[in-house]
């Protein structure tokens, strides 16, 4: 039988697309979804755990859409110098690029792909893949429903799944050495994967060391940031952040004793790639 439509939905390892996943497996049972990762190799493994437990939910395989090439090919290619939100060359070489490759020859035989994004009614839409192909259709499902964070939290809670288990130090998938985490989230990758953290720091020096104008985190280099004074200056200056935002807002009766469960609550929404961070 002649395929006529796919239907896909790209997990990032993070809350909102797993939600998505959920929502249309309860509510679109009739669509056959192929859902795809598209592994970078630079993952926390707190996020390979939680497609596992997701793939039990979902009752098949999640799709791994592997780069051809790993970030060390491209990071030579682009002369030892880091990503950067003004350079998202990660982003597009080791996400986009091989959802590219995967649907480039559905799309040309005439089958006509629905793209399931996670992007939530109280959300702008915020940088993704955009359809340049007039067979390639991008859904927001959830904006369509009106599912806000709490609904999302809903979702994940009902369904068993509950949070992926790195929301207890940092809120957004994608490699550990993404350029988009605060400092906070700097200083908690040196302690809860200090492997991870050493790593980013050798590829920051050897960066530098080639004539990189950017650093991991912004304004200083990972050596200058674990400097123990420093550390001690971002962690008190997170705890005034929650103080504040304590005092601001409503408890959240999903965590009351907890801090909130976004980063970007307490230091405003970064324009994130949606690809690594949905």
């Amino acid at each position: 039988m002649d395929i006529k439509e796919k239907h896909v939905l790209g997990l990032s390892g993070g809350r909102d697309s797993a939600a998505l996943a959920v929502y249309m497996r309860q509510n679109f049972p009739e669509f056959e979804i192929d859902y795809f990762f598209t592994d970078t190799g630079k993952e926390l493994p707190e996020v390979y755990e939680f497609l596992g437990r997701l793939e039990g939910f979902l009752g098949k395989p999640i799709r791994q859409l592997n780069p051809d090439r790993d970030f060390d090919f491209w990071l030579k290619q682009y002369n030892s110098f880091l990503p950067s939100p003004q350079a998202r060359w990660c982003t597009r070489q080791l996400k986009l690029r091989p959802f590219e490759q995967w649907i480039r020859p559905l799309l040309e035989s005439g089958i006509k792909v629905y793209s399931y994004v996670a992007i939530r009614s109280d959300e702008e839409y915020r940088e993704g893949y955009t359809s340049r192909h007039k067979n390639l259709k991008v859904r927001l499902p959830f904006k369509e429903a009106g599912i806000d964070k709490a609904g999302v939290l809903e979702i994940l809670e009902g369904s068993g799944l509950g949070l992926p288990d790195y929301y207890s130090w940092r809120t957004r998938s994608g490699c550990t050495f993404c350029f988009f985490q605060q400092k906070i989230e700097w200083v908690r990758l040196m302690e809860q994967h200090p492997e991870a953290f050493e790593e980013a720091k050798a590829y920051e020096k050897n960066a530098v060391e080639h004539g990189s104008p950017f650093t991991w985190s912004q304004g200083e280099s990972l050596e200058e940031l674990t400097r123990p004074e420093r550390i001690e200056q971002i962690k008190e200056e997170h705890t005034r952040r929650i103080e504040r935002m304590r005092i601001k807002q409503q408890v959240n009766p999903l965590r009351p004793d907890g801090e909130p469960l976004d980063i970007d609550d307490l230091y405003g929404q970064a324009k994130v790639c949606l690809a690594c961070h949905k």
